[in-house]
């Protein structure tokens, strides 16, 4: 048996498992069992036995021409993530809003780890660059959401991050330590984070962080603008107004002066 085959072996079931729904994303979005066996590093027996306990539960689906997508079953799942689809209903009515008020592309995301995944999607008039479907992700320090959540995160956490490699994606994108620390104070001290042509060169995006009902910063929203006519000033009052909504919606009060 070779080295391949012996690691997947010592994984457990459950991991076993998980690697069959995991060889599945945006761009592997239809997969054969071959495929399946493939990506997910299983012999094509064990990939074959969990397919098949996958598609009856109803986590997977195979379509007439034999490939496998994923089921609604997940779907109805998933709709009980407080930071999902739970999240999105709530959110909605104020994206919309945010969505008229600038006829720009509006977005929510929440944070998983370093990165930043995005659970919802308006696309604006305006043409930029970078393309965000639900459920992409980008590292935090690069996108306006991003950085209003890292801006949130615990003081080590936000170390952590900055003593990492800072990955560059355009010649604007923030890689020194310094400056990614100096931009997270801006955040805390506006309550809007700017994204400047960081993750493509002709875009912009305006940020505000969402807060749950005790406080803590949940999620972001953010509008994406042609970095050419981005007016600031005019859309980060919009943005925050967005924010406060959403955060209103899931039960956060915001503490009175004084206290």
């Amino acid at each position: 048996m070779d080295q391949d085959n012996l690691a997947a072996q010592s994984r457990s079931a459950p991991e076993r498992l998980l690697s069959v729904l995991a060889a599945f994303d945006h761009t592997h979005a239809a997969l054969s069992l071959s495929d399946i066996s493939r990506r997910a590093g299983l012999t094509l027996s064990t990939a074959h036995r969990l397919v098949g306990a996958l598609t009856e539960w109803g986590a997977l689906e195979r379509g007439a021409s034999g490939v496998y997508h994923v089921g609604l079953r997940l779907w109805e799942v998933a709709a009980l993530a407080p930071r999902g689809l739970a999240l999105r209903q709530v959110a909605l009515p104020f994206l919309e809003d945010l969505y008229e008020a600038t006829h720009e592309n509006v977005q929510l995301a929440v944070r998983d780890g370093s990165e930043v995944v995005y659970t919802e999607w308006l696309s604006g008039r305006s043409a930029v660059g970078v393309h965000i479907r639900v459920g992409a992700r980008w590292p935090l320090h690069v996108t306006g959401v991003g950085l209003a959540l890292l801006a949130h995160c615990e003081p080590e956490l936000q170390e952590a991050y900055c003593a990492k490699p800072l990955t560059a994606y355009t010649s604007h994108t923030i890689t020194d330590p310094a400056r990614l620390r100096r931009a997270l104070a801006e955040v805390r001290r506006s309550g809007v984070a700017v994204s400047s042509r960081q993750v493509t060169d002709d875009a912009l995006s305006v940020a505000a962080a969402v807060r749950g009902p005790d406080g803590t910063v949940t999620a972001a929203v953010s509008v994406v603008v042609p970095h050419a006519k981005a007016q600031v000033p005019v859309l980060a009052p919009a943005v925050r107004l967005a924010a406060r909504g959403i955060s209103r919606a899931l039960g956060w009060r915001p503490r009175p002066r004084g206290e």
